[in-house]
C-alpha cells in the first residue's frame, strides 16, 4: 500500500525493535535513556556531516535584508497530522525562510513516522509550487511527470528532493525505544549549524544558526569536543571582514523551569554554567527549547531564552499561541512574536 517508503520505516522499526505504543497524553519527562546516547548520535552525525556538508550545511540569504523564521515544539505526532501540517502551512503562506522544530516531533512507531513523511512530502510539494517552476515531461510509457526548477540555481527537484526549509533537532522522545533508528533515517545528523547572509548598506553580515542534541539532557564528551573544536566557528573566506550580527540557538531540553512545579533542567550545574558562557562567546540572541510543555520567557544579560509550549493535538486541544515568529530587520534590530494555531481535533 505504502510502496518504497513503508518498506524503508518498516525495515527501520525492525533495527530499532520499536515497542512504544500511544497513549492519551504525553509527559514532557519521557525517558532520557536510549540504546543510543548522546556521544554515540553526535559520531554518527559528525560523520554523516562530513559526507554530506552540502547537505546539512545550512546558508541562507535574506532578501532584500529582511526576513523572519518559524518555530514550534513538542509535536509528539502519531496519527493525527493537523498541527504539523498547519505548521509547516504558516511557515510556507507566510515566506518565513525557515521553520526550526525543537524536537519530539513524533512518537517512535513507524506508522507515525509514516505519517510525518506524507506530511513533510505534501509542504515539498506546496513549497515547489510556490517558490519553483513546474516542469512537466512526459516518460518512456507518455505517462507525464512534474519536476520543479529552481530559477536562480537552475536546479531540478522532484518532489522528494525540493529543499523545504526545515529544520528539527532531536528530543528526548525521538530517541526512547530506539527511536534514533527512524528520526535519523529522515533527518540524519541532531546536531548541525548554518548561517543566514544578510547585506547592509555595503557590508556583508552573518546571522548564525546553532542547532544542538540535548535530548538525553546533556550535551556528552563528544559534543563537547565538537564545541571545543570550534565546529560551530566555521571559517569563511575573508571571515575576518564579516561581522557576525545574531546567533540564534535550538535545542530541546530547557535551560530553565518556568515554575517551581514545572520540570527543571536535567544539565547538571556545570554544564548549565559552561552553555551559559558559551551562549555568551557566541553573541546569541535567543535560545530556544521545549520539552516542558509550557511557556517561559526571560532574559539573562542580553540574552532572550525562550520555553515553547507544545503544540501536541493530545496535550493541546484547543486552539493557542504555540508557535515563534521571530522578525530580524536589516539593521539588525530584531523582534518575536507567538503565533496562533487554529486547529483543533475537537472541531
Amino acid at each position: 500500500m505504502y510502496g518504497k517508503r513503508m518498506k524503508k520505516y518498516i525495515f527501520s522499526a525492525l533495527l530499532a525493535v520499536v515497542t512504544l505504543t500511544a497513549c492519551d497524553k504525553v509527559s514532557p519527562a519521557g525517558i532520557l535513556i536510549a540504546n543510543t546516547d548522546v556521544d554515540d548520535r553526535i559520531k554518527m552525525s559528525r560523520d554523516y556531516y562530513r559526507i554530506h556538508e552540502g547537505d546539512l550545511f545550512l546558508f541562507k540569504q535574506a532578501p532584500d535584508g529582511e526576513y523572519t523564521f518559524l518555530v514550534g515544539a513538542d509535536s509528539h505526532l502519531t496519527t493525527d497530522p493537523g498541527r504539523m501540517q498547519e505548521m509547516l502551512q504558516i511557515g510556507i503562506d507566510d515566506d518565513d525562510l525557515f521553520y526550526a522544530h525543537l524536537g519530539d516531533i513524533a512518537d517512535t512507531k513507524a506508522e507515525y513516522y509514516i505519517v510525518l513523511d506524507n506530511v513533510i512530502l505534501e509542504a515539498k510539494e506546496k513549497y515547489g509550487k510556490k517558490h519553483f517552476k513546474p516542469v512537466t515531461y512526459m516518460d518512456d510509457y507518455d505517462t507525464p511527470h512534474t519536476i520543479y526548477m529552481d530559477t536562480v540555481s537552475q536546479k531540478l527537484y522532484e518532489v522528494k528532493d525540493i529543499p523545504l526549509p526545515f529544520h528539527p533537532v532531536v528530543g528526548n522522545h525521538d530517541i526512547t525505544n530506539n527511536g534514533w533508528a527512524l528520526w535519523t533515517n529522515m533527518f540524519h545528523s541532531s546536531f548541525y549549524m548554518g548561517y543566514v547572509y544578510v547585506e547592509n548598506d555595503g557590508f556583508d553580515y552573518f546571522d548564525r544558526l546553532i542547532f544542538l542534541d540535548s535530548a538525553s539532557g546533556t550535551l556528552g564528551e563528544a559534543q563537547i569536543d565538537e564545541i571545543e573544536s570550534h565546529f560551530f566557528e566555521a571559517d569563511f573566506p575573508y571571515m575576518d571582514k564579516i561581522k557576525i550580527r545574531h546567533t540564534f540557538v535550538f535545542g530541546h531540553t530547557n535551560i530553565f523551569r518556568p515554575s517551581a512545579s514545572e520540570f527543571a533542567s536535567t544539565f547538571t550545574r556545570e554544564e548549565t554554567y559552561y552553555l551559559l558562557d558559551k551562549f555568551d562567546h557566541w553573541n546569541t540572541s535567543i535560545v530556544f527549547s521545549g520539552h516542558v510543555h509550557d511557556w517561559d520567557e526571560r532574559k539573562v544579560g542580553d540574552i532572550t531564552y525562550l520555553t515553547l509550549d507544545t503544540m501536541c493535538e493530545k496535550n493541546r486541544p484547543e486552539p493557542g499561541d504555540y508557535l515563534v515568529r521571530v522578525h530580524v530587520k536589516r539593521d539588525g534590530s530584531l523582534s518575536w512574536e507567538r503565533v496562533h494555531m487554529n486547529y483543533s481535533p475537537r472541531h
